[in-house]
Order: structure tokens, then sequence, then C-alpha cells
């Protein structure tokens, strides 16, 4: 059913997009917003949550589990001043990790002013920086929400301070360094200017999003003929695929005849059958959207990212936003173990490469090309859990497939060849201080700033600029000399002449010699051995990585041996058998752990670690060719 809504006037429509580094806070801000909105009851949030403790904007099950927000997403509320004045708020939520820094330079463009979120605590982190350069890119000026300021150690002024630091650090110009700061508890909803004036809503915070943020500045171009550029892209098994954008100039109405404008300038003639418009956390369909207001539209495939929606008598595009390049790359393969074909439904590489294709359709940061031979293609993207994701989601659709170790994409400038360089930035306790510099001392990381973050908490506040391949297997080894204790974040700073070597993984593996299922009489005779991967009644095969070695260089071993029968009393009992406590290896960390010559192996019900050539004699032949160039 179509609804009539009379087109909001641009002077009471607010775009805003919420920034922060992962883990600040911003989908519970949102939730509380939804909420102190009026559009909701507290019993359907929590509905929509799936849970007395989700969140209603995390939508899919990987972003729940993982407790990050992954894709952006819209939502709008009506928000009415004392004064009573209606006003609609378009809140587009952005995900906080740098890995997924793609989906946040797309959707600021329908932004006409952030909300950056600052932990009270943490205060600004790698993640901060990024999603500020950008939105001060697009000349956005934001709002400091200093969140969290109810935890114990918080440290709020201090959060501010380094807000400032950071504006001047990125060359803010004078009026964004007079930023508005509002100190909120977003998991308590509520919001003041002052702390010493506490409050119990939301209101301060409305309030300033009303002031602060300006009007879109294209509502005045009503008149003009109609432009409209997609950032997203949703899908329905009833209508296809679903536009979203923002409306830069003119109308957008149902039935119109348009043109669709791709990035390379070719254009078709197309009919919008449905425009929706943002309600809170739904779509509802109405006759028309004006220029400043976001709206999603129906009837326009074959549509993507990029593509502009302009009038069909005077079509004119917009110029395309430019998304940074990959940092990073991975081989992906057809499995081809023993074990191949048990697990999954999609095994070929037909069936992966139609996959990836359909990931590139909205996954604007990711890059697909084929790979050596017909069965391996070359995926790149911005970090290791961007493409972890990706992976997690295909086995979750029961794809199997294997993937390679993670390679840095190198550049040449200037003549010279260079590599991605990171921001590090690590809390550890003060007794581990010394054991993250000599382990980050290894792997070529210059320490930038050092500092305590609170007299009473212990920690200290480090951070580096190192080599983004020096970042390979380094959180595990982080959180062993740290007894578990040290929070790292990172994000991509720029590119540099190559550094020198890094230290590769210290131990080798042990590696399996026969077909068949692990026995714990095979495990004890190699308890002091190395530590395993697998657990007794395991289904392994010959080449699969088993566990890691105690000492450098592979080791093959016999994990299958069963004990022989005889009619003689044994002295012991099968029962005194001795098997270390299996380490678990989950996908990111079994992409971190592979070497040049290994496999993940992801099915799925498993993630196995293999060798590249099972066959021993295979890889021995190989090694000795390696050896003789």
């Amino acid at each position: 059913m179509t609804v009539t809504r009379n087109i909001v006037d641009a002077a009471h429509l607010r775009n805003v997009a919420i920034i922060a580094h992962v883990d600040h806070g911003k989908t519970t801000l949102v939730d509380q917003m939804l909420y102190q909105s009026g559009l909701y009851r507290e019993e359907e949030l929590t509905k929509l949550a799936g849970g007395q403790h989700g969140l209603i904007l995390d939508s899919n099950d990987l972003e729940r589990e993982r407790g990050i927000t992954i894709t952006s997403k819209n939502c709008a509320v009506t928000y009415t001043t004392p004064d009573g004045e209606a006003y609609r708020i378009n809140l587009i939520d952005t995900p906080g990790h740098a890995d997924f820094g793609g989906e946040v330079e797309r959707v600021l463009g329908m932004a006409s002013g952030t909300l950056l979120l600052v932990d009270a605590y943490e205060g600004p982190m790698p993640q901060t920086r990024f999603v500020l350069q950008k939105s001060l890119e697009r000349g956005l000026k934001p709002i400091v929400v200093v969140n969290k300021v109810d935890r114990p150690d918080a440290r709020p002024q201090a959060a501010v301070d380094e807000v400032f630091d950071l504006l001047v650090d990125l060359d803010a110009p004078d009026d964004v360094l007079d930023f508005q700061v509002i100190y909120a508890s977003a998991r308590e909803g509520w919001a003041t200017l002052n702390l010493d004036e506490p409050n119990d809503n939301l209101q301060p915070l409305f309030d300033q999003i009303i002031g602060q943020v300006p009007p879109p500045h294209d509502g005045s171009r009503m008149d003009d003929p109609l432009q409209l550029q997609v950032t997203t892209l949703d899908y329905s098994d009833y209508v296809g695929r679903v536009a979203i954008g923002r409306v830069h100039a003119g109308v957008v109405r149902r039935r119109q005849k348009v043109q669709v404008i791709d990035p390379s300038g070719s254009s078709s003639s197309r009919q919008i059958s449905q425009v929706l418009a943002f309600e809170g956390l739904d779509r509802v369909e109405v006759e028309e959207v004006a220029a400043g207001d976001l709206c999603a539209l129906v009837g326009l495939e074959p549509i993507e990212i990029g593509y502009t929606v302009t009038d069909a008598d005077s079509p004119v595009a917009l110029p395309s936003t430019p998304i940074d390049e990959p940092t990073l790359h991975m081989v992906f393969r057809v499995s081809d173990g023993p074990l191949s074909g048990q697990d999954g439904k999609f095994v070929t590489s037909r069936q992966i490469g139609e996959r990836l294709e359909k990931e590139l359709r909205s996954n604007v940061a990711l890059r697909v090309e084929p790979g050596d031979s017909q069965e391996q293609f070359r995926v790149s993207g911005r970090g290791l859990m961007h493409l972890g994701i990706l992976i997690e989601n295909m086995r979750r659709e029961g794809f199997e497939l294997c993937v390679g170790k993670p390679q840095v994409i190198l550049r040449e400038i200037d003549g010279q060849k260079c590599e991605p360089i990171e921001q590090l930035v690590v809390d550890c306790p003060d007794s581990c201080q010394s054991a993250v510099m000599s382990l980050l001392g290894d792997r070529r990381a210059e320490l930038v700033k050092m500092s305590s973050r609170s007299q009473t908490s212990g920690f200290v506040h480090l951070e580096f600029k190192l080599p983004a391949r020096s970042l390979m297997g380094l959180r595990s080894r982080m959180l062993n000399a740290t007894q578990g204790q040290a929070i790292m974040h990172h994000t991509v700073l720029g590119y540099e002449p190559v550094k020198g070597e890094v230290p590769q993984r210290a131990m080798g593996v042990l590696v399996a010699n026969e077909t068949g299922q692990a026995t714990a009489y095979a495990l004890d005779a190699l308890y002091d051995r190395g530590i395993f991967f697998i657990k007794p009644g395991d289904q392994v095969y010959e080449g699969q990585i088993v566990g890691e070695n105690c000492r450098g260089g592979d080791l093959v071993v016999n994990v299958v041996r069963g004990k022989k029968l005889t009619n003689m009393r044994a002295s012991g009992k099968d029962d005194n058998s001795q098997v270390r406590p299996v380490r678990q290896m989950s996908l990111e960390a079994s992409m971190e752990y592979l070497e040049d010559d290994e496999l993940v192996e992801v099915t799925p019900n498993s993630v196995r670690l293999r060798k590249s050539l099972l066959i021993e004699s295979e890889r021995r032949r190989e090694a000795r060719k390696k050896a003789s160039s």
C-alpha cells in the first residue's frame, strides 16, 4: 500500500552519520534514540533486537555473535522540540572496524553532519582517526559525544583533549576545532552538556543535532532535474535489488522514467516501480521523496553502487566516490582434499566464482581477479577481518573452499616499491610493557607515543607505526606475551618504502602421514612433541596439519596409530593416556598462522589447516627444487 506523505521541508530534515571506533557504543546509542523518539515500545524493540541484550541494527548473525557492525544501516526518527516543531532525523549507523572502512566512505555522502562517539576511557583510537579524516574531507562538522562516562575508570575531559589534538593533527579548520561536546551513557539512555547537571534522557543530544547539524544544502534544489547516487544496495526475494541513496536534486516519484548512468558514463532508460522512505526501522512506500532526503528505489535492475539515477530528459551524472584500494590479498581455490565434498553444497570453481561476483556488487572495497589456474581466484580486501567475514559467510552458506596465506599488496610509487604502513595501538598492563616492546621491536615497529591512561588502572598506552605484514600472527603472540590482557587496534596510515625482513613463524608444524581417525593412544605417544589442533576421534588425512611442533621445522607424525591387541596383560591402563589440551583455531587465527606452503580448508562444519602438497614425497621434491634454484 502506498502512503501519501507530505514532503518534509529541508529546514526540518537532518541527515546524521554516527562514526566511531569499534565497540564505542554507536549501535547502542541508535537503539536508545529509536526508543526515546516514541516510535516503539520497549517490548517491541526487545523483540526486534532478538533478546534482552540484543542490538536492533546489528541484524545478522555474525554482527550479533561478534558484537560489531559490519554493514552500514539506515533508520529515521521523528523528534518534536519543546516548541512543538517536528524534525525528521535520518540516522546512518556505520561500521567501527578499520577493515570495513569502505562502508564508511560511501555512506558519508548521504550525511550533512556527524556524531563522533568517543569512549570516555579509551579516547580516540585508530579507527576514530580514519573515519574522522574521511568526514572532514567531505566538510562535515562533528558533534563530539563522549560515551560511557559512567564507567568507573572514565576520564571524559582527557578524552575531549585528545579529540582536540587529533583534529589539530588532521588540519581541521578553526570552526571544526570549536566543537560541541555531549557527555552520554548510551547503555543507560541519557546525555548532558554538563557532567555536574545529570539527566535521564537523550533530549540534549536531539537538541544539539537540530541546532548543530545543518539541513541538507541540496534541499533547495527541488526544482532541478533529478539526481540520486546509489550508496547502498539491498536485496528482496520479491522485488529484487533495492537501491538506497540520497536525493541530491529534484524529486523522485513512483513510476517515474529515469536514466541510470554507470561510472563509465554509459546510460540506460528505466522506470521506478516503487519509492520507499525510511520510518523508524521500516521502509514505507510513498509517492515521492524530495531533494535532501534519503530513500530506497525498486525496479532499476541491473544497478550497482556508484550508479547515478537522473532525469530522463536532462541526465547529468554525479561524480563517483573514490574508495581506498585494498591492502591485502589471498588466493581462494577449490578444495581438493580427501574429505572435500562431504560437508558443503557448493564445491566447484564456477560456484565459488559466482559467489564472489555476487559479493562484488555490494562490497565496494573488495577486488577479485583470476588466479594462476582456473580453480583459483585472487581476492583482495582491506584487512584480515574483511576477508575473514566473507569466508565465514560463504562457509555458512554451504561453500567448501581452500584459502592461502594473506599477502600485503605492494605498490610502486615514484619508481620505488612501497608497502602499506599501519598505526598500531596497544593498551597493556605496566608489567607487560617490556614484553610488548620486545615483540614489536623484532617486527620493525617504531614507537610513536607512550602514555599512561590513569594512575589507578595500571595500564600503559602505546602507539606504534609498523609494516602491515608485521601484523600477521601478531595477535596470538601478543595475547600470550601479556597473559591475554593486551588490547590491540590498528588502521592503515599510508605507504612507505619496503622495510627489511620480518620474522616468520618460529615453530614448525606436525603433519599427519596417514588418513583415518585420531586415537588417544597415538596422541599420548606424541605428548611431548608439541600442541595439537585435533582431539581423539577427529577424522584426519595425509598432509593435514594436526598441531604445532615444539621446535623449528615440520615433523611428520602418525596420529591414527592404534594399540596392538594381544593376550598379554598390559602393566598400564589406556585410561592413563595423556593428551594435551587442544588449541582451538578460529578462522582468523588459522589465516594468521599460515605459511606460504599451507592452506586453510574451510567447510560448513569445520576449519582445517593443511599443506598445499598433501603427499610427503612431493613436498620433499618441491623443497629440493627451491633449494637448487
